[in-house]
């Protein structure tokens, strides 16, 4: 069994005004995201399915052009190749998980 206490993962900035933090499975990628208000996630896409989950705060997320305010307790699945982008409205914790495997993130 494989158990992670996430305040000892090693802590990433990827882009400025983030924090992330990586859990790896065999098939899967867990990412735990901080994002600081206003910082934007830029567009882009990857052959990786995605499940965002929206903790705490409002992010405003956008998915092949369609854009919804999330809030605590927001899931969205993203599909494999869907060209995203973002911008964190208030302080925000995000839960993202991957699959496969975000060999990126490791």
């Amino acid at each position: 069994m494989n158990v992670f206490d996430l305040s000892e993962l090693e802590s990433r900035e990827l882009l400025e005004g983030t924090e992330a933090r990586f859990v790896h499975g065999e098939r899967m990628t867990v990412a735990y995201w901080r994002f600081e208000p206003g910082v934007p996630l830029p567009e882009h896409a990857h052959p990786h399915e995605q499940v965002t989950n929206v903790m705490s705060g409002e992010f405003d997320l956008t998915v092949e052009g369609e854009t919804r305010r999330l809030g605590p307790g927001s899931v969205v699945v993203i599909p494999p190749d869907a060209r995203h982008a973002g911008r964190a409205v208030t302080d925000c914790r995000i839960i993202d998980v991957f699959h496969p495997v975000r060999e990126d993130y490791r």
